[in-house]
């Protein structure tokens, strides 16, 4: 159903793209997002996000806007206050200049710019939802229910047909009609499950198994777990190369990045990554570059593709987390 009572502050500042490219970093513990400069590997400028606590950031495609949706104190299904509003940031002046405003607690997490559908969809936990909302006018235009409690990440498929949410606990991944608005199956995973991505060609979803070293592998034809893929330690966050050869699989406990050939489904190759944890993957648009965010921590590993050396390490804020590229 719609959020009810969902309400709408907004005021545009300077228009057009800043100059990029930049890589953004939302950080738990300063309240802050990162602007980096790729090239120079340096943090270039902080910017607050407006409330507590940004966990994830989206971009818009012409570079322009970040939307950090403010989550609340908590972690993900524990006791805490209630974020209700997705921070609109313009890029260029680095400024708060519009907010969604829900009009209540829901816990707003993941963002995603879908450029088939041209909008932005964000977790919103509370609701066991995906929600809807017009990026040019920052409406809120609808729902699509997860049929999950703590739908806190999920992926759209290249075509922008299918959604697949992580359901951290009960550990589910939910399958998403996104144009008809509807669930149309919850996949059993394990008791927790954590992150998600999505195969370059839409025919797997990959998800980590909080519960044991592992990686469920599910079918997106028969929307089933197809297989599980060991690791020498529990993962979390995960990427796909741009090549769609490898999953890159973040595992916190062992402080390494795993990498899986998509062609065998085994583990080919560890690197050992900085202390303080390992939080999200992103993959450079050139595919030559991995970066690892290093939540709780504050840095950031740039990783060569190929190589699985650690090229250089980025200082961020304090528990940095969710990452977006700006051309």
């Amino acid at each position: 159903m719609l959020l009810a009572g969902a309400t709408l502050a907004l005021g545009m500042g300077a228009a057009g793209a800043a100059n990029g490219p930049m890589l953004l970093v939302a950080n738990q513990g300063d309240h802050t997002l990162s602007v980096v400069d790729p090239v120079a590997g340096k943090e270039i400028a902080t910017i607050p996000v407006g409330g507590v606590t940004g966990h994830e950031v989206a971009a818009s495609p012409d570079g322009s806007t970040a939307y950090v949706p403010i989550y609340g104190n908590s972690g993900v299904g524990a006791p805490g206050t209630d974020g209700s509003t997705i921070s609109v940031i313009d890029l260029a002046s680095r400024k708060i200049v519009g907010t969604v405003d829900f009009g209540h607690g829901v816990r707003p997490h993941m963002p995603l710019y879908d450029p088939v559908s041209g909008k932005l969809y964000v977790t919103t936990e509370l609701e066991r939802a995906i929600t809807i909302i017009d990026p040019k006018t920052l409406k809120i235009e609808g729902q699509i229910p997860t049929g999950a409690d703590q739908s806190h990440m999920f992926v759209v498929s290249h075509d922008g047909k299918h959604g697949y949410t992580a359901n951290v606990r009960p550990g589910s991944v939910s399958v998403l009609d996104m144009a008809a608005r509807k669930t149309i199956t919850i996949i059993p995973i394990s008791g927790s499950t954590q992150r998600i991505c999505i195969s370059r060609d839409d025919r797997l979803v990959f998800t980590a198994d909080q519960t044991q070293p592992r990686m469920a592998v599910i079918d997106t034809s028969t929307n089933a777990v197809k297989q599980w893929v060991p690791l020498p330690s529990v993962g979390y966050g995960s990427a796909v190369t741009l090549d769609g050869k490898y999953l890159l699989v973040a595992m916190p406990r062992a402080k390494q990045l795993a990498v899986v050939d998509l062609a065998t489904m085994q583990v080919v190759h560890t690197t050992d990554l900085p202390a303080g944890g390992q939080g999200e993957i992103l993959m450079r648009p050139d595919g030559k570059v991995a970066y690892v965010s290093g939540y709780p921590g504050h840095q950031v590993a740039e990783v060569e593709v190929g190589s699985w050396k650690v090229a250089r390490v980025i200082e961020v804020g304090q528990r940095g987390d969710g990452m977006a590229w700006v051309k």
